[in-house]
Formats: structure tokens, sequence, C-alpha cells
């Protein structure tokens, strides 16, 4: 653990606030430390308010930032005359504490304070650091954990039970830190949680932080408990896996009620401890810190039996619940993690974002569970405290602070052709309601389209087979299965009469514009006979469908043909729940054909102006690669969920088709 401090990048003394973002901003770059929202951080100023008067505030991290990336206006102002009047009362609920922080804050706009802003607010420290820290929760997440810590630490820690966080912690810690601090405390330690650092500085606190959590590193080295190492393993990525994945998606979206992301990893420990001979046990005691449960739920599916687990689920609910202060409604009984000896890990969620940090929190579980073994059992919380939390209601708010989910959120689409022009645009439409996409395009630049945890591009021919083989086993693994294929990809090649038309240019255009077509339907169909919401097949067709124009043999003939498979498939696959529909689109001047130059040719060859060529169709409107991007996600959507074989024209009203 190395402390990341440089005296010249850091804000000028003085600036506590702005000291305080950028240790926070120190901690949350270590992944060791905290991920996605975990962790706390908090700095006590004194300022004057509009009346005058002088009064300290207490600045806290708000509820739904993250320490990585956190600012000014990520720290909720508090006055500490309250909160330590909060802190002398013999009893205080949840709604009412959280009641309390907010009408208590100093700016109507501050995100809601961190639940432990009281437990800040007692300790007698201007800068106060919390973590919850791979290496100390190993320690903790052990039979004699405490002894281990104690051991560690002496008397530089204050150590304190599990208790779950808010009010009742902050009183527990208030009571130990009386008895058990002294002149040389620098830190505190909450059991099965994390870990406390505090100064006078905003550098004293992070870099105490820094050593106390170097210690942990060193005791787990000294006893063979860090990094351990799994005997590697070698994974299949092959169309039979890929058929696995995609039906073990299904289930999983069947118990939870919706669409999710399932995506597998192999990488690292995550295969080899998917294999461990004792996986059945260490990895069903529970998640190495409760906050996790939110997240993770409180045990990972072993193998594929999606029933047998929410059965298991419901009688944990049913076991916990009574017991509980108010009455729970059970949330879907749906494993966010699995662990399957073929598979490796499996990451689900509502989005491929959620289902990322699935995959963050539990790689970071695999080696605090092996690090516990090594040091004689990983062991954590009952099942009673793991509950508490996955069904509390600051916890629930959380999740819920997104909204209502987009329309595509679980589901996956697939977009050929998508480097630009129509194929991109689709590209933007999906991925704005939601879905997770797969890009692929010949052209490199389909790679970096987007750095969105829901998008992956990938460069393909589409005439190959083999790559397309590729394309799909890896769509797949990284989202779970297809539940869209928009058939974007194509050339127009110039002009050329039948009469001279080389059989050599009409095969490239069939292979581009037909053959590859047939490939990804018939390769795809198994995905979306899967698909939890019904499989959808958009077909980017043309005007030269139904009034082909001369020079364009090849160019019309492929596309009639791709309509009439179209036709044909949604004949066949209706059967499947698999709907598929075709838009023509004309004159969309914004893709990579038509270059300023060729614009301003064609117009002129029609005696009109650019513009009047662009528009130049009935409705006297520009017809754009968006408008037909958003025609074919609405396609996707519930709108046309009684729609299949349809053909619709997207041109601005052309009279020949009309």
């Amino acid at each position: 653990m190395q402390s990341l401090w440089q005296d010249d990048a850091a804000p000028a003394a003085g600036d506590d606030l702005a000291l305080r973002v950028h240790t926070s901003r120190l901690l949350g770059r270590d992944k060791s430390l905290v991920l996605h929202g975990g962790g706390n951080t908090s700095v006590k100023i004194a300022e004057t308010n509009v009346c005058g008067e002088a009064e300290e505030i207490l600045y806290v991290k708000g509820s739904g930032w993250d320490l990585e990336t956190i600012e000014a206006a990520g720290f909720s102002p508090v006055r500490m005359a309250h909160l330590l009047k909060l802190a002398k009362l013999p009893a205080l609920s949840d709604p009412e504490m959280v009641n309390q922080l907010v009408t208590h804050q100093t700016r109507a706009s501050a995100p809601v304070p961190s639940v432990e802003a009281i437990l800040h607010a007692i300790l007698p420290y201007r800068f106060v650091d919390h973590t919850h820290a791979d290496a100390v929760v190993t320690i903790t997440n052990t039979a004699d954990g405490e002894a281990r810590i104690r051991e560690i630490y002496g008397q530089d820690v204050v150590v304190v039970p599990y208790v779950m966080p808010g009010f009742d912690l902050a009183r527990l810690c208030a009571e130990r830190f009386a008895a058990e601090s002294g002149p040389r405390t620098i830190g505190m330690v909450l059991l099965n949680h994390g870990i406390f650092s505090f100064g006078d500085t905003a550098k004293e606190s992070y870099e105490r932080m820094i050593a106390l959590v170097d210690r942990a590193e060193q005791y787990l080295k000294k006893h063979g408990a860090w990094n351990v190492a799994l005997p590697t393993a070698e994974a299949a990525h092959t169309p039979e896996v890929a058929r696995g994945l995609a039906k073990l998606r299904a289930d999983i979206s069947m118990a939870a009620g919706f669409p999710v992301v399932v995506s597998r990893r192999t990488d690292g420990k995550f295969l080899p401890y998917a294999r461990h001979p004792e996986a059945a046990t260490i990895s069903q005691q529970g998640p190495a810190t409760p906050d996790h449960v939110i997240r993770t739920k409180r045990l990972p599916m072993l193998g594929r039996d999606v029933d047998a687990y929410t059965e298991a689920y419901r009688a944990y609910f049913a076991a916990q619940e009574p017991a509980a202060k108010d009455r729970k409604t059970m949330l879907d009984p749906a494993p966010r993690a699995v662990l399957d000896p073929e598979f490796g890990f499996c990451a689900i969620g509502r989005t491929a974002q959620d289902a990322a940090i699935v995959a963050d929190i539990y790689g970071h579980t695999i080696d605090i569970i092996l690090g516990a073994t090594a040091l004689g059992g990983y062991r954590a919380l009952p099942a009673k405290d793991i509950f508490d939390v996955e069904y509390w209601d600051l916890e629930q708010a959380k999740l819920k602070k997104g909204g209502k989910p987009a329309a595509f959120a679980g589901e996956v689409a697939f977009v050929t052709g998508a480097a630009s022009g129509i194929g991109k645009a689709c590209v933007e439409s999906l991925m704005a309601r939601g879905a997770a996409v797969v890009a692929l395009d010949l052209n490199e630049s389909v790679k970096t389209l987007s750095s969105k945890a829901n998008f992956l591009g990938l460069v393909c021919d589409v005439t190959s087979e083999e790559q397309l083989h590729a394309a799909i086993v890896q769509t797949v693994e990284t989202f779970g299965g297809i539940d869209m294929l928009v058939l974007n990809a194509g050339i127009f090649p110039g002009g050329c009469r039948i009469d001279a038309l080389p059989t050599a240019d009409w095969q490239r255009v069939m292979r581009i514009n037909l053959d590859s077509n047939l490939t990804l339907m018939r390769e795809c169909h198994p995905y979306l006979k899967l698909a939890p919401r019904g499989g959808r097949v958009v077909v980017i067709g043309s005007k030269n469908v139904p009034a082909p124009g001369p020079g364009a043999a090849a160019y019309s003939a492929a596309k009639a043909a791709l309509n009439q498979l179209a036709r044909v498939a949604a004949l066949e696959w209706g059967a499947d729940n698999i709907r598929i529909n075709s838009l023509h689109p004309n004159a969309v001047f914004d893709t990579g054909i038509w270059t300023e130059e060729v614009l301003a040719s064609r117009a002129k060859h029609y005696g009109l102006t650019v513009d009047e060529y662009k528009r130049n169709n009935v409705l006297k409107t520009e017809v754009t690669s968006r408008d037909v991007a958003e025609l074919a996600a609405e396609m996707c959507g519930p709108l046309f969920a009684k729609t299949t074989g349809a053909q619709l024209p997207v041109d601005g009203g052309n009279d020949r088709v009309i």
C-alpha cells in the first residue's frame, strides 16, 4: 500500500474542502480500499452563517457520490452542533435520522448526507477517512479476526464489533472510542465492515489510512494469505458455451421478471475460483461486507439450477423477514452472481454497468475469501445481519435513484455496418433506450464509438463466417445473449448497366448485402429464440426494393432478395416469438458515401441546389440517418410488438414508391 500524496499536486494549504476532495479522490483511485460508492470521508470547517454567527460545519460525503470522482458539491454541509445533540439521543429511527441530517444542512441543493454523518461528527478530529480495505476485511472475516486486529494494531486503533450502519453504530463507536482511545489512537476498525483513520490535516488522515492498511497487508503476506495463487485454468470460447450462457440468461431473466445482462468472466482468478475444489463451501458463507449484498445478493449461485436458487432465496426471506423491525416485500429471487466450472464467473445486472459493478465487487471478494481461508477459515456475518442490510430502506434507496428502467434495459442489440451513417445512428438510438449494443464494422473506428459499459465495438468482415461466429460468441460472453438484430451492413457500388456488369462485382455485392445477412440470421436464431421479450430483427432495406432504378442491378437485386428472406423468416420464426420487419430508406445523405463533392455533382445534374436535392421528395423534408435509426429502434420496442413481416418506407415520400 503506497501513498499517492504529492505536495506539488495538492491544493493550497488553508482550503480544507479542496484538500478533502483531493485526498478523497486519492482513496477512491485504489480499488482495494473502496468500490463503487463505498467508503466516506469528512472534514469539519468553521464558517460564518448569513446572520454573522460562527458555527462549525461537517462536510461529509453525500449519498450517491463516488470517492474517485467526487467534487466539492458532493459533500453535504451539516451543522455540527445539531449532530452532536443527535448523538446523545437514546434512540433514533433511520427515517428520522435522515430527516434530521437533511433538514440541518446549510445548502438546500446538497446531496443527502452519508448515514455515518453522526459517527464522523463524534470523532474529535478535523479530517476523518473511512474505507472498506480488502486487507482489513480479510482479517476481520475470520473466526479470530478481532484478536488478529488487536495483534496488528495494539492501541493504535479502537476495535468495534459489527453493528449495522446508522445511529446505533454511531452510539457504539462513541462508547468504544471513549473507553479505548488514547494518545496513540490514529484509527478505528469496524469488524466485518472497514477501517477509519483521522487527523488534523487531510494529508495526515490520508497517510494514516495508507499506513494502517499497509500493516494489514504485511500481516497477510507474513502469514501466506496475500494474493493467494490458484492453479491456472483454460476456458472454452465456443458457440456451444455461448448457447449455454444464453439459456442461463433466459432462465435468470424469467426468475427476475425482467431482462438481465449476463457477463462472463474467465480472466484472473474467476475461472480457477469457480473450479476450486471447496467452492461449494467457501463461496456460500456470505459477502465480504454487508453493503455488497444490494449488488451481489447474499450468495452466488453454484451451477445453473436457477429454480433451486430461487427456492433457497425464498426460504432465506421467509426465515429472516419475521424478525425484521417492519414488514418487508421480497425482492426478485434471481441470482446476481454465478459460479460455474465451465462458464467461470457470471455477473448479472439490470444493465451492463450493474453487471460490471457485480464483477468488480466479486473479484475483490474472491481475494478476501481466499486470504481469510489461508488464515484458517473465511467467516462472514450471519444471514440475519446480511438480510437487515439487503432490506434496509436506506440501502434500497440507493438502487432506486436511477428511476424507472430504460425501455431496453437488460436487452442486447447487434448492429452491423455500425461505424458511420445509419448503423452508427442505430447504435446511438438503441443505447439511448438502455440497450447493451454490439457494433460491427470493417472500420477500426467502430471500437471507439463509445466508452460506456453497455457498448462493444468489434472489427469484423461480415462476409467471413468465421469472423461472424467469433463476434457472436464474444457478444454473448460479454452481455449474455442477442435480443435485437439490425442488419445494416452493405455497399452501394457505382452505377453500372446490366450489359456491362462484371460477375465479380455482382458476386461481391451479393456476398455483402445478401449472403452475410443470411448467415447472421441463421446463426443468431438460437439466441433470438431465447430473448426474454422475444427476438426482433430490423432489416435496413432500400427504396430500390419497391422502386429500382437503372444502373443498380446488383444492389437492387440483393436488397430485394434480402427483403424476401426477411418475409420468409417472419413466417418461419413467428412461432419462436421473433418478429422481423424492414425499413426502406431513400436519399439519406449524411453517410460515408455522400461527400460534399458528390452531393454538389448530383444536385447539379438535376438542376437543383444541394438543399433542394436533399429535400427532393413529396414532403420536401430531409431524411437523416437518425430518422431511420429512431424508427429502427421503435420497431424493436413495444409499439411494434404485434407487427412482423412489415415493410415501411423512410423517404419523405417517393412518388415511384407511392
